[in-house]
């Protein structure tokens, strides 16, 4: 699992941002887009792609992309 990889399959869950706005250190809870249903989206997202299971709040626990890669990587 590489972060910049992490970082673009991230991004892409989102309709109304551009990706080349989202960074390894966007605090993600703050974007005007973020709700639960992209949160749901990130833990299918992290099931499938990666083969591992994240939390709904493991997920409202990390504050930027950066920190939710390394609580995935951890696993």
């Amino acid at each position: 699992m590489d972060l910049n990889d992490f970082v673009k399959n991230f991004a892409e869950q989102f309709e109304d941002i551009d990706p080349s706005e989202i960074s390894p250190d966007t605090e993600y809870q703050d974007l005007e887009e973020w709700s639960s249903l992209t949160a749901m989206s990130i833990i299918a997202l992290v099931k499938i792609e990666y083969g591992k299971t994240v939390t709904g709040r493991e997920v409202r626990q990390a504050k930027t992309v950066r920190e939710l890669y390394e609580l995935i990587a951890s696993k």
